[in-house]
């Protein structure tokens, strides 16, 4: 019988939420997860630094050909039914070389099945699997390998989807206003962004960035 999630977090590392805590976390190894049995998760949003299942390893990496956006309602986590949050969710883009980073979890072969289910639950609002390339980044910012990496991606027809329309400071309103089991929203948007800064020092996040600017500005305002 295959262990549930409950079983499997005894073993995994130590649960982490703190960004900067968190962060520390990653691998020390130049290459890791060699083998075949393994499965790659990548994290692009809350995942980055909120990982409650077991993992073996994580690493610096990205994917191509993708943006990241707050095109995605959350009507759970960062928000409510009535008053939905906005998360980030993956948008194709034109140009296949345009690299969105995150983290990169290796899970055993023996986690596999219980982490797939956890996930498919935690991402419930909208996500779907998709399969695409992971590549692993050194702290110089060499690529180390290429991994095949399963992550949640919101697609445009799930009901949840917010659209491709909406400006900086129609999405920074919804942030400003709503909460979810999680936690604020302003709140995920600032751990992300304080992420990839720390990840990712070199990367302008433009998207990301800019949101934080607007919404911090309108926190402000509201003191």
């Amino acid at each position: 019988m295959s262990p549930s999630i409950q079983q499997l977090t005894e073993k995994s590392p130590k649960k982490v939420y703190n960004v900067q805590e968190s962060l520390k976390l990653l691998c020390p190894e130049v290459i890791c997860g060699n083998d075949d049995d393994s499965l790659w998760i990548f994290g692009y949003g809350s995942l980055v630094w909120k990982a409650d299942f077991p993992f073996s390893c994580k690493h610096k990496g990205f994917i191509t050909g993708f943006e990241r956006k707050f095109y995605q309602n959350s009507i759970d986590h960062r928000g409510t039914a009535e008053k939905p949050g906005r998360v980030v969710t993956l948008i194709h883009t034109e140009n296949s070389e345009n690299r969105v980073y995150g983290i990169g979890y290796r899970i055993s072969a023996d986690d596999k099945k219980a982490v797939l289910e956890h996930l498919d639950v935690r991402e419930i609002n909208g996500y779907e699997r998709v399969v695409t390339d992971f590549h692993l980044l050194s702290d110089a910012g060499e690529i180390l390998a290429r991994k095949s990496v399963l992550l949640y991606l919101a697609k445009h027809d799930n009901p949840s989807f917010a659209g491709l329309k909406d400006d900086l400071e129609t999405i920074a309103q919804q942030i400003c206003e709503c909460e979810g089991k999680s936690g604020r929203n302003s709140d995920y948007l600032m751990d992300l962004a304080e992420s990839m800064r720390i990840l990712y020092p070199e990367i302008d996040d433009r998207h990301l960035f800019e949101l934080e600017k607007v919404v911090k500005r309108k926190l402000c305002h509201e003191v």
